[in-house]
């Protein structure tokens, strides 16, 4: 199931002095492999200091680029991502599994207005689906709002006027800058004040499809909040956390006993005992059956299984839909199981 593919580096373009874009050639025999939406990612698998490490990043070109680029923000005691900024050079061959993901905007024949509200590293799908919106129709519009602590900081700034360059007035682009003030730019975070400025001020005209919103757990909540408030249905709010709010797991305080496991990944049947307080994917990969990870966090979607018989609860769940859920839908890294049997999943999503 965890299916990598060793790609070459072929680009590193420094975006800022904290970030990078890493761009990886795609052979012509995995074209198909890697064929991606707007707004998917890709999940690395690298070794560092003996530890082996994967982390998910958005893919920022457009479908059928014939390239895969991820921009990568150096973190405060991150591993991967200082090593990204510090150590891959072009030539470097990593390990990659293919797209996926449900943060997407497929196109169609019809004009789309589409609205997003990003901060920081957040912005990296949205380049993909700004770019895919724009070629899709010609009467097709975008709306970027883009929150950084300044414009040094704002990672694809060049890529973004290169956009409004080539589209004109087809995309308007407000960025808002937390340390300094700049001319055409609004100070501070994005708050509420700056949802009800874009929607029922500067973008008062436009009936939007969609928005896309992608960053920090507490801005997402906010601008979704917002949004609704502004008349825009629920359905159509997307989001992709790239950071999320520490939960306690006060679930495995309550749970006693053991479940007898069931697991099917690639057609494989695996069977074994957990103790309940466990989570669901750290079993199964304790056992070390191959199952799809990336984040752990519940933050990607790599990780979905499917119940088919006994129960699991989830403590903390920003992905699924009610719906998905009650077709047995679940975050193993996130769950736990609550009967003395459970039969998981991981082909049948």
């Amino acid at each position: 199931m965890s299916d990598f593919h060793s790609l070459k580096v072929n680009a590193v373009q420094q975006l800022t002095s904290n970030a990078v874009a890493i761009s990886f050639a795609i052979p012509d025999t995995l074209k198909d492999v890697f064929a991606f939406s707007a707004g998917q990612y890709i999940t690395i698998n690298k070794e560092i200091d003996g530890v082996t490490l994967r982390r998910a990043y958005s893919i920022s070109t457009v479908p059928g680029s014939g390239k895969i680029t991820v921009g990568v923000k150096k973190v405060t005691d991150g591993t991967f991502s200082v090593y990204a900024n510090s150590k891959i050079r072009v030539g470097d061959v990593l390990e990659l599994m293919p797209p996926e993901g449900r943060f997407v905007f497929e196109p169609s024949n019809t004009e789309k207005h589409v609205g997003a509200f990003v901060a920081g590293s957040g912005i990296t799908p949205v380049m993909s689906i700004a770019e895919t919106v724009l070629k899709s129709h010609l009467n097709s519009t975008f709306t970027l709002v883009y929150g950084n602590q300044s414009a040094d900081e704002t990672m694809f700034l060049k890529e973004i006027e290169a956009l409004q360059k080539q589209y004109g007035d087809r995309i308007f682009v407000q960025h808002v800058f937390s340390r300094v003030n700049e001319e055409g730019s609004l100070f501070g975070r994005i708050d509420g004040s700056t949802v009800t400025y874009i929607v029922k001020n500067k973008r008062k005209d436009i009936a939007f499809d969609a928005f896309y919103l992608c960053g920090p757990e507490e801005m997402i909540d906010l601008v979704s909040e917002k949004l609704q408030e502004a008349g825009i249905t629920k359905d159509k709010i997307h989001f992709e956390l790239f950071t999320t709010s520490n939960t306690v797991d006060t679930m495995a305080e309550d749970l006693d006993g053991k479940t007898q496991v069931a697991v099917v990944v690639d057609d494989e049947n695996f069977t074994f005992a957990m103790d309940k307080k466990m989570l669901i994917l750290d079993a199964v990969l304790k056992e070390n059956i191959d199952a799809p990870y990336s984040c752990q966090g519940g933050v990607c979607s790599s990780c979905i299984a499917r119940v088919t018989e006994g129960k699991a609860e989830m403590i903390k769940n920003q992905i699924l839909t009610d719906g998905e859920i009650e077709e047995g839908l679940i975050l193993t890294c996130q769950a736990h199981p609550t009967t003395a049997t459970i039969k998981v999943d991981f082909d049948d999503v």
